[in-house]
């Protein structure tokens, strides 16, 4: 009785540590580096940051983490689960793979199996631009102060002005021109909640039905209703 019960146990083990993880979402992952540790899945609930998912790596720096998933949203791979050394990514239905180095974990990471995160990527690689060229100019002023000479510190003021009105129409221009993604109010939400709500209604009126039904696209139609009744 006892061998059998042992063996039972052995059976249930072995099914348990077998079973093909299902879900819309599928990640695909390396961190070359990462022999142990435990990997993590998060996305945002309301405000708070959850993990959907998990799988403890040992001696083997692949995993694959899943989700199911009703519309493109932002994920993140974490190795702690409240640190603040994350991965961020657009996650959408079918599979995507993401590899990594963990001494460069952030910064050296891919991602590939993602509309969104390709356009993502576009818009941040754009707007790195011109925030570099802000600082510049933050240093051209802080210079200019230090000769006292008011007219190159106008200038440069009035130029810096323009700068951030232009980053602001290019976020625009980018939302309306992806209105059929959900990249579009996802944009609208993070980079221009406090924009004018003329620009918010511009985007929302453009988006596709899919996306005014997407999460991002739900949660700006509420945003927008909201900063509308505080008018």
């Amino acid at each position: 009785m006892k061998n059998i019960f042992s063996c039972l146990v052995l059976i249930s083990l072995f099914i348990s540590c077998n079973k093909t993880k299902t879900g819309s979402l599928i990640v695909n992952g390396q961190i070359d580096g990462l022999k142990k540790g435990t990997v993590y899945l998060q996305k945002f609930k309301d405000t708070l940051l959850v993990s959907v998912d998990s799988i403890q790596l040992n001696g083997n720096s692949n995993f694959t983490l899943v989700d199911d998933i009703e519309s493109p949203e932002i994920y993140y791979i974490a190795m702690e689960k409240s640190g603040d050394n994350r991965i961020s990514f657009f996650g959408e239905k079918g599979e995507i793979s993401i590899s990594s180095k963990l001494a460069k974990f952030t910064s050296s990471a891919k991602i590939e199996g993602s509309s969104n995160q390709l356009l993502l990527e576009e818009h941040a690689k754009m707007i790195q631009q011109f925030n570099g060229r802000q600082l510049d100019l933050m240093k051209e002023k802080f210079d200019a102060q230090k000769i006292n000479d008011h007219e190159l510190f106008s200038k440069l003021e009035k130029e810096e002005k323009n700068l951030i009105k232009r980053k602001y129409f290019y976020t625009i221009n980018f939302a309306v021109n992806n209105a059929d993604v959900e990249i579009a109010p996802y944009l609208a939400l993070t980079e221009l909640y406090n924009t004018n709500i003329k620009y918010l209604d511009t985007i929302n009126n453009s988006l596709s039905k899919n996306v005014k039904s997407s999460k991002y696209g739900v949660q700006l139609e509420e945003f927008i209703q909201k900063i509308k009744k505080t008018e």
